[in-house]
């Protein structure tokens, strides 16, 4: 797991699968874990990360549902975890749906955990909304599309975007079986202005990059996502494992035809 600063009061740690990040807010007294690492001994890292680093740990949020994301409750246990309405809709619509997506990737990586993962309270956070952090303001923002929940977050003053798996630099748009192309559409339009606004932008997936790039991607997404299913992998992310996820998009775009 790298970290870094991107701001005196928020790190950033990427976990060594996937790329997943987990962003790290402090105002004032209190500290906020947004998403999480995946593998065992990255979340067991964190608490003795806050602790180094002088960040009083206060609570978690997630960007959206996606077991990748939920993980944090590993090294925090007892906290709740904040989440956007259709988040935590969305997780009481499938009780244990995160659970057995995460047994099957352990299953398949050979990832042994302590425990079962146990989401506890969930908080649902109203989006458009806004929610201080002690001294620290964060602003949350609509963010479906990839799924059908999810939420963008704003760190004010800091002016750092975290905007959960969108704006990858490693991953092109990918829309999950609840996802919408519309929606996503959406979202990168109410992305596109606090990606001006910001000084660095943190993507579920990959590690920060300066606005400009992030708009760039954003650009690049949106021909990407518009030209469906005619569309080609973009360069720069034209893995095996992205044209995979292409043809996951293909065959989305036309069931929904």
């Amino acid at each position: 797991m790298r970290v870094v600063s991107v701001h005196p009061d928020v790190l950033v740690a990427t976990s060594r699968v996937w790329q997943t990040t987990c962003t790290i807010v402090r105002g004032g007294d209190e500290a906020f874990v947004i998403d999480s690492p995946v593998l065992p001994d990255e979340l067991d890292l964190l608490p003795t990360l806050l602790q180094q680093t002088g960040f009083p740990f206060s609570g978690l949020l997630a960007t959206h549902g996606d077991w990748d994301h939920l993980l944090a409750r590993y090294a925090f246990p007892d906290a709740a975890l904040g989440v956007a309405e259709t988040t935590a809709a969305r997780l009481t619509g499938a009780p244990g749906s995160a659970q057995r997506h995460l047994r099957d990737f352990d299953e398949r990586w050979y990832v042994r955990r302590e425990k079962p993962l146990s989401l506890g309270q969930v908080q649902s956070l109203p989006v458009p909304g806004r929610l201080e952090v002690g001294s620290r303001e964060l602003e949350l923002h609509p963010a479906d599309g990839h799924t059908s929940d999810g939420m963008a977050v704003f760190i004010g003053d800091a002016d750092v975007l975290v905007c959960g798996d969108y704006l990858s630099p490693v991953e092109i748009p990918m829309l999950s079986e609840d996802g919408s192309r519309t929606a996503y559409l959406a979202t990168l339009d109410r992305l596109a202005p606090l990606v001006e606004r910001a000084s660095v932008v943190v993507p579920g997936h990959g590690e920060p990059i300066d606005p400009q790039r992030a708009l760039a991607i954003l650009r690049e997404d949106r021909t990407y996502l518009e030209s469906l299913p005619s569309s080609s992998v973009p360069l720069a992310r034209r893995s095996g494992e992205q044209r995979r996820i292409h043809e996951a998009n293909v065959e989305h775009v036309g069931q929904k035809a």
